[in-house]
Order: C-alpha cells, then structure tokens, then sequence
C-alpha cells in the first residue's frame, strides 16, 4: 500500500478540469487508460477520498474518473436545495460519460455516492457496465416515505432527521475540524456540546485532513446536506422504478462496525442484485473504508473489475 504520504503527494500531481454536464460543471480528476471506472464520493467527503484507489486502479489498467459531485469542493453548487434530487444526481455522471465520451462505465461509490450510482444502474442501465457500492447498499423501495420510517425508528434527533432542519449548515461550520474528526453522527443534542475535536485516526495524516478543511471552509456543508433534504422526494420520483432489480455486475463493500448497518438492510441484497460479484464485510472497519483500509478495498475492487 502507498503509505498516507505518498498517495497525498500522487493526488497532488494530479491535475483536474472543469466538465460541463447537465447545466452544471464537475471538477474532475482523471488517471490512467483502459476501462472507464467512475468513483464517486459521499458526506462530507471528496474526490480526495479516493485518493488511495485512483493510482492502484489506474496501474492496474483502468481510466479513472473521481468527480467532485454537485455541491462539492470545485464543482458547482446550486443554491435550491431542489437540485439535489436523485434524478438530478444521476443525470450528472451520464452527462459526464457524454462530455468524455464514453458510452458508458464502471461506477463505483460509497456513502451517497453509493446510492447514486445503485440507482444510476436502474434510471441508464445502459451506462452502467457494473457497478460497486461501498458502505451503504441497494434496498427494496420503501412502503411509505423514507423520514417517516426514520423519525419512528431512530427519533426525531437522528442525523438525517435533524439534517431537515436549518441549523446544521451553522453547527456542522462552527468547528469544522471537529466535525470532520467526529466519531459520531452529528446532532442538534453533538451540536450543542461544547467539547474540542477528537484525535485523528490513525488511517489519517493532518495534511490529508488539512485539504478537508480547507475545501469545507470555502464552500461550507450545504450542498451535501441538499442530498439529504431530497430523500421523500427522491422516494416519489422513483416510483416508476418500484420492484426493478440491478442486473448488471455487481459488487458491495461494507465495515463491520460501521453504524449504517443499524439502518439500512445488508442482508436483502439478492432482492435488489441480480449478478453480485462478490460480499465483503471488513473485520473491525468503520464506515470510511476506502480510506481506512485501502489495501483490502483496492484488493476487492480489482478483483471485481478482473470478473468483468
């Protein structure tokens, strides 16, 4: 594995440009030549986050394509929240395949970017020539809407409940560098904790956390949040797709420890995932798993490109 500094110092030689799609720009980092392979990160992350996987995938053969998603560092960032919607968020990296292309890809995601490119598969199935989820996986559409289910289960301070609401645009930028090193889900109860940071971890070097804040501080959480602000919204809009399954080569990544797993259902993948690849679960790992245990990661999805 490329120690922390030398996969910073790789990233930093790394020159990005500005693509235009969907109304929009995205700016993109790109390495290597061969099979189109597009990462796409989730909250509060960055194209940075992929800094471990883009040089062991572009040696390995593959053309690498790490956007920062709308709302994020030097992409664009609309201001209604109602530009977040999945549709929206899909209709970006189809447009990106257009803007290089590209006929279509393998994507890869984790957090939201994960959920956005489950569902990438299912609204341009012909764009998708697989498709890999970390952290968070597909699931059956819900009975009734999201936060409904949300709200009764987990409680009305439950980070997504709360991220409802206006005040965490002001608390999450309070102490960015606590928030970024928060060993929970931020909350209106975290929030009002007056308590400093916590330590780094130690997958983490204070450069690699330095760009994290820096890039918050310029452009703040709003535009992730928007994601979140979608979720009942998105539930309707994809009602057309209620029951369809994900046909295409397939492949999910998930921490053992990692707290969404209290939420979301891992155990329901074969309703969703047709033709899964392969199933790991890493011993011990958190939620940032990329970036946490990169050797194992880069292993799995390698050896899930090689299946292809």
């Amino acid at each position: 594995m490329a120690t922390d500094s030398s996969a910073l110092a790789a990233w930093e030689k790394l020159v990005p440009r500005q693509v235009a799609t969907n109304g929009i720009e995205l700016r993109v980092f790109e390495a290597g030549e061969g099979t189109p392979v597009v990462l796409c990160h989730g909250f509060p992350e960055l194209a940075f986050s992929w800094r471990h996987q883009i040089t062991a995938l572009a040696e390995a053969g593959h053309r690498v394509i790490v956007p920062d998603l709308r709302g994020y560092g030097g992409s664009s960032r609309p201001a209604d929240p109602a530009a977040y919607d999945m549709v929206t968020l899909c209709a970006d990296l189809a447009g990106l395949l257009d803007a290089l292309g590209l006929a279509d890809a393998v994507f890869v995601g984790h957090d939201w970017g994960a959920a956005v490119v489950w569902h990438l598969a299912l609204l341009h199935p012909d764009r998708v020539r697989a498709v890999a989820g970390l952290s968070v996986p597909p699931a059956p559409r819900a009975p009734v809407p999201p936060l409904s289910i949300l709200r009764s289960r987990m409680g009305e301070d439950f980070y997504i409940c709360w991220f409802q609401t206006p005040e965490p645009e002001t608390a999450l930028r309070a102490d960015i560098r606590r928030t970024l090193l928060s060993r929970e889900a931020p909350t209106a109860a975290w929030a009002a904790r007056d308590e400093p940071a916590e330590r780094l971890p130690s997958w983490q070097t204070e450069d690699e956390l330095a760009h994290y804040v820096e890039t918050f501080e310029r452009t703040g959480f709003t535009g992730g949040l928007n994601y979140y602000r979608n979720i009942d919204r998105n539930w309707e809009l994809m009602e057309p797709l209620a029951g369809r399954t994900v046909d295409q080569p397939s492949f999910f990544a998930i921490g053992s420890r990692d707290p969404v797993a209290t939420f979301s259902a891992t155990d329901r993948l074969d309703r969703v995932l047709t033709d899964q690849r392969g199933l790991l679960v890493l011993d011990g790992a958190g939620h940032w798993i990329q970036q946490q245990r990169p050797d194992e990661v880069n292993a799995a999805l390698l050896g899930f490109l090689a299946s292809l």
